[in-house]
């Protein structure tokens, strides 16, 4: 079944990046010239999908704001004479059919998943953290979305990390199947070290069947006291399987200082217009080091 439908969890409170998001919410910060929500955003649409709910939270409007139309600014472009930058604003309003849901307590992933239900309905869908931004050439919510196509059971992106990262994030109990697939059937939410299944962690991408749903309806919560969408997957993963694919591309944790950092110098590397002299400030940079 082909996923039309995308879920962008962005009601987090962004601590980790203050003082930048007390103001701002922090999918709202820049990438070179585009906030960091967009690219996520654009990755659902490269991937067919035409229908995108954010779960926002209180004092996050302006992100509902940078997709809609600025009749405003519209009008100053066209009147300026600068018709490329018009059709792009145009453009961002116009990538799919946005819906917005507000999170109004922070009760962890699996609660604002929840508040999804309503839009997705009785259908597979996917799952992009707000926190997550992957860019490259083949999208990865793409690359789960054929696995789900191919297999029929939940999918998560996953990828190898570091022993203190599994610690952080979430460990699989997973089988090889080839060409960076895996076969899953448990996983760990922030395991201790003892609890460790492998070093391969979830890293915010999933494709959910609706099934999710009723499963965190009566699953109890879990760390932090809180409603885990991975607690749920677990209870996915061991009655049906789930799959695991190594996805292609280079994910930024935009919620943590140095990844904002290390997108932006990517990212402006990638631009022909900025390579040039971003590559010659870098390198006399690293020659004050």
């Amino acid at each position: 079944m082909k996923i039309r439908k995308a879920v962008i969890t962005a009601a987090g409170l962004g601590t980790r990046v203050l003082p930048a998001s007390k103001a701002m919410p922090k999918e709202m910060i820049p990438i070179v010239d585009k906030p960091a929500i967009q690219y996520i955003a654009e990755e659902c649409v490269k991937a067919g999908i035409t229908d995108i709910l954010i779960i926002l939270s209180r004092g996050k409007h302006v992100v509902e704001d940078h997709f809609d139309r600025s009749p405003d600014l519209e009008k100053k472009l066209a009147e300026s004479g600068r018709d490329n930058v018009l059709r792009d604003m145009i453009a961002i309003a116009q990538m799919a059919d946005f819906t917005y849901v507000r999170q109004q307590e922070q009760l962890g992933l699996g609660h604002a998943v929840l508040c999804a239900k309503n839009f997705v309905g009785d259908e597979p869908f996917a799952v992009l953290y707000g926190d997550d931004v992957i860019i490259g050439d083949d999208p990865a919510i793409a690359q789960l979305s054929r696995a789900y196509e191919k297999y029929e059971k939940g999918i998560v992106g996953i990828k190898e990390v570091s022993v203190e990262d599994v610690k952080r994030y979430s460990s699989m109990k997973l089988t090889a199947l080839g060409d960076g697939c895996f076969s899953i059937t448990d996983m760990v939410e922030k395991p201790s070290e003892d609890q460790i299944f492998s070093h391969y962690s979830i890293l915010g991408r999933c494709i959910l069947p609706p099934d999710i749903f009723e499963i965190l309806e009566s699953i109890p919560k879990g760390k932090n006291n809180e409603l885990q969408l991975t607690d749920a997957m677990k209870v996915l993963a061991q009655r049906n399987g789930m799959i695991g694919i190594d996805f292609t591309g280079q994910r930024y944790d935009i919620g943590n200082k140095l990844g904002i950092l290390k997108a932006a110098i990517d990212v402006g590397l990638s631009r022909p217009e900025l390579h040039d002299e971003l590559a010659a400030y870098i390198k006399a940079a690293a020659e004050r080091l």
